[in-house]
């Protein structure tokens, strides 16, 4: 492109000028484009500059930097005046509506979605005419801003989708509806259109026709692409549905991997294993496999500890009065205990039950106190979540005695601890069962036996003295 300092139209020998800007050559190309971008503005801003004493070139690079600034101002007042209106006042209103369901577009960021579009819709209107003088960068300009607008319009279509989904949610017609696949079926058609009109754009060629080569080279490339492809919609499903991110912990026991992602890509998985070894898997398994990830435990603020006592069924038994009386001297055991005299009296005075023997009307017995203070030990232990479930329970008795579980929650994730706070409870309990003269069950032990052999070998010796 060559610029002349004449303004006009003014007749040469070798070239034609017109408004300084194009030369002869370039006539013809000038016209076509001028017919769609000359902006009055531009035009007096620009003899307004030249008539400084500029040249053209530079008066072209000025003009257009003014508008810029000036484009930038406008966009920011616009920006302001969305903000709010959307921000302050109908976010305002929509807080205050009894309706749910425009509490969801909050949510989804409907109104912020559609601030962005209004903004580079603005944009797309005002910045080529800026770029007058530049034909060849307004093209690739106005390429670019086609292609943010089509964007802009796949975040706004995608939040309202969205919300349609959180709205649907609420009718208990589809509360048992897979929504999110329905959800993910249409963001991937979205997907599909949104790139097939950026590939129109970019190679300025009708979307139909890229349609019908697409077809035709479909089968060759799901053959030779069949990997990377598999790891594409992994991708886009995980993404969408959220199920993994960088710095999870996940648990897949059939590949062997057990720790923290490091990586997603479009082909494979990279995990760190606590024993800080890798192992790669493919994106698409992910899909194709189970895993756990525990993303939801840690955000909970509390890991949970399910772990079991085993009580040798023969120690438990009903609990003597003097038995009792020691076991209130325990400060945490002592409420329950006169609660639970309270109702166990009144209960049999009631039913005039008779009390000389133990097994009609109500009694304490050992394993019920036991289960009672491990209860209240974990209620007052600063290391255990309050908020979470806590419970003492019996399971099934078996083989190995009557199992007597923790089920509760740390106040916190971290492993060390986590396994430092179940160690020390553990320690604890152990250590106090025998207060409430109950037994751990153990299979036998070496020392059993030889304590089960020395009563077998006292026994025959007393036996071969008496007959003697």
């Amino acid at each position: 492109m060559t610029y002349s300092t004449t303004q006009g139209v003014n007749k040469s020998d070798s070239s034609i000028t017109i408004k300084g800007q194009f030369t002869k050559m370039e006539k013809t190309d000038f016209i076509n484009m001028a017919a769609q971008q000359t902006s009055a503005l531009y035009d007096w801003t620009f003899d307004f500059i030249q008539n400084a004493g500029l040249s053209d070139k530079l008066a072209h690079i000025v003009t257009s930097a003014s508008l810029l600034v000036i484009a930038f101002g406008i966009l920011y007042i616009v920006n302001f005046i969305i903000s709010a209106i959307f921000n302050s006042v109908l976010t305002k209103v929509i807080k205050k509506t009894k309706t749910s369901w425009d509490d969801f577009l909050l949510n989804n960021k409907v109104l912020n979605k559609l601030s962005l579009l209004i903004l580079v819709i603005i944009a797309q209107q005002m910045i080529p005419f800026i770029f007058v003088g530049f034909p060849n960068f307004t093209t690739g300009l106005n390429k670019f801003l086609h292609i943010v607008v089509i964007l802009s319009v796949y975040a706004f279509i995608n939040s309202l989708l969205k919300t349609g989904r959180d709205i649907l949610r609420t009718s208990k017609a589809f509360v048992d509806k897979p929504l999110d696949s329905y959800l993910q079926v249409l963001q991937i058609f979205l997907i599909f259109v949104i790139g097939t009109l950026i590939v129109s754009i970019l190679t300025g060629n009708s979307p139909w026709s890229f349609l019908v080569s697409l077809g035709a080279a479909s089968a060759i490339l799901m053959l030779v692409f069949k990997d990377t492809i598999l790891g594409f919609v992994a991708s886009i499903q995980v993404s969408a549905n959220d199920s993994v991110r960088v710095g999870d912990w996940i648990e897949m026991s059939k590949y062997g991997a057990d720790g923290d992602v490091l990586e997603i890509n479009l082909n494979n998985v990279k995990i760190q294993n606590f024993d800080k070894t890798i192992v790669t898997l493919p994106t698409y398994t992910l899909l194709s496999d189970a895993f756990k990830n525990y993303r939801g435990m840690q955000d909970s603020g509390g890991r949970r500890i399910k772990r079991s006592i085993n009580i040798k069924i023969s120690s438990i038994r009903y609990l003597t009065k003097e038995e009792i009386i020691e076991l209130k001297k325990i400060k945490l055991l002592a409420p329950y205990i006169a609660q639970r005299e309270e109702e166990i009296q009144s209960y049999n005075q009631r039913t005039g039950v008779d009390e000389s023997v133990l097994v009609n009307g109500r009694r304490m017995t050992n394993v019920g106190l036991f289960r009672a203070y491990i209860n209240a030990y974990a209620q007052h232990n600063p290391d255990i979540h309050k908020g979470l479930t806590l419970m003492v329970r019996q399971l099934a008795p078996n083989e190995h005695g009557l199992p007597l579980e923790l089920y509760m929650f740390t106040n916190g994730t971290q492993w060390t601890f986590f396994e430092n706070t179940m160690s020390d409870l553990f320690d604890h309990l152990f250590a106090a069962i025998k207060y409430f003269h109950l037994e751990v069950f153990e299979l036998p032990a070496s020392d059993d036996l030889r304590y089960l052999l020395a009563e077998g070998n006292l026994s025959s010796a007393g036996q071969k003295s008496a007959d003697s």
